[in-house]
């Protein structure tokens, strides 16, 4: 689940007055971006450094983008001029004093669009009424456990106060790099749900993906083979340590839950592991990974009212390049073949700008990362065909990336055929991929859900950890 900040732009035209508003400019900025048919809501928080200097910070609730500097914010006269490098953003707006509000010109990757700020005093702030405070009626110890190429990793791990021979579960993030509570959004998921089943009885071990937070290795050149081995490593330490004075976790009944792509590890364990107990699969997948790419783009363009027949070329390009991905091994085989295809597909005017350019390379990296070559060419039914185990598979009815209506079946076709003889897979009424009671299913709309996991999946996992 990655976080991009994703905004499109048009032209507006403005007067520019002669006055030191340097003062009345200090404070919050808020205002609604429109393209394509979707909006997001974006703050900017604008303070005095040094006499008349001014340092600006920007907040995009809908993307999980909160206080990203500005590179650049300068006001002179009533021009205020604001820039992000890294989003490639420059906004320039006309302060407007008698009415306190900015009018101007957002401009992003080549594109502009008439973007107004009003000055507030309150800014909107989402709750998170879920989310635990301490202290916790549990215990609760910082870990570290080793994987495979000495990748060290560092977690959580919350087991009850009282009582022994607990089960355990070791969570597995979604894609991109997450720390332990897969925070997302705003929301801290796996935060809540450890909390919950420890709360149940149910030992609980979290950790930061590899490179990421307090943990080592080199997230961007690991798969999903190498995620597998970390939640692998996490049952290992499980089934050894002493949690306190005479009392272990029941070495038995240690399982696995996964989000997202976590969905895809958990089998891809239990497969080839005696040692996994049972899984939980919470959005996982049972189709391969272009299928699911492109069944996202589908559902999330259109939830968004992206143009059809824009969508339609979309896809058909999509399609193409993920069959050079399976195709061609060579990475700088398939480079030149997937630059051509997307040269053909954008207008002459573009063919030659630098922006393009450097944009098309960073499009062809992210494909052929071995982490996206790998998603791609994975199909899970291979690992599902094989897990034993006790299975409970989860996903929402408004799930835009792991639509239900596809994968529901194969999973249950694939675990038919494995014969496994314990096994619930569920489509969840009105939730999102998070989990979270949603209206479309849009990733646009999880930061601004108060809810970080629905109650009743919370309440049905620790019930079927703790008969299992």
């Amino acid at each position: 689940m990655k976080k991009i900040l994703f905004i499109i732009i048009c032209l507006i035209s403005f007067q520019v007055m002669s006055q030191n508003y340097s003062k009345k400019i200090i404070g919050f900025w808020q205002g609604t971006l429109s393209f394509s048919g979707k909006s997001v809501h974006i703050v900017f928080n604008i303070q005095k450094i040094d006499n008349d200097s001014l340092s600006g910070k920007m907040s995009v609730r809908e993307q999980g983008v909160t206080d990203l500097p500005m590179d650049k914010t300068r006001l002179k006269d009533s021009l205020l001029t604001m820039t992000c490098k890294a989003a490639n953003i420059r906004y320039e707006g006309v302060f407007i004093a008698d009415s306190m509000k900015i009018k101007g010109i957002w401009k992003q990757n080549g594109a502009k669009l008439p973007f107004e700020l009003t000055y507030t005093d309150t800014i909107k702030v989402v709750k998170h009424p879920q989310e635990p405070k301490k202290p916790f009626p549990y215990k609760e110890e910082e870990v570290t456990f080793e994987s495979k190429g000495g990748v060290k990793l560092a977690g959580t791990l919350t087991y009850p106060s009282s009582g022994e021979n607990f089960p355990a579960v070791v969570m597995v993030t979604g894609s991109g790099p997450q720390n332990r509570d897969e925070e997302i959004m705003g929301h801290k998921p796996f935060l809540v749900i450890a909390d919950y089943l420890t709360r149940q009885g149910i030992a609980v071990l979290r950790y930061d993906d590899r490179g990421t937070n307090s943990s080592t290795g080199d997230y961007a050149k690991a798969t999903t083979l190498d995620n597998a081995d970390d939640a692998l490593a996490g049952i290992k330490f499980l089934e050894t340590i002493p949690i306190a004075i005479g009392k272990k976790i029941n070495s038995k009944k240690i399982g696995v839950i996964g989000h997202s792509e976590g969905g895809i590890v958990a089998p891809m364990i239990a497969a080839k592991n005696k040692d996994v107990a049972f899984i939980i699969m919470l959005a996982g997948s049972g189709l391969s990974g272009d299928k699911i790419l492109n069944m996202q783009r589908e559902l999330i363009c259109r939830a968004e009212k992206m143009n059809e027949d824009s969508l339609k070329m979309d896809i058909a390009l999509s399609e193409k390049v993920f069959a050079v991905i399976k195709k061609e091994k060579d990475n700088k085989k398939a480079s030149d073949e997937i630059r051509k295809l997307i040269m053909e597909s954008i207008p002459d005017s573009l063919k030659k700008d630098m922006k393009t350019s450097i944009k098309i390379s960073q499009q062809i990296a992210s494909v052929t990362s071995p982490w996206m070559r790998f998603f791609i060419t994975y199909d899970p039914q291979q690992s599902l065909k094989k897990v034993k185990c006790p299975v409970l598979a989860l996903i929402g009815e408004k799930d835009l990336q792991v639509p239900a209506k596809e994968n529901i079946p194969a999973i249950e076709n694939a675990l038919k055929k494995a014969k496994n003889k314990d096994y619930t897979v569920k489509e969840m009424p009105g939730l999102n991929h998070l989990f979270q009671h949603c209206t479309t299913g849009s990733p646009t709309e999880y930061a601004n859900i108060e809810e970080t996991f629905s109650p009743e999946v919370l309440d049905m996992m620790a019930k079927w950890i703790l008969k299992h």
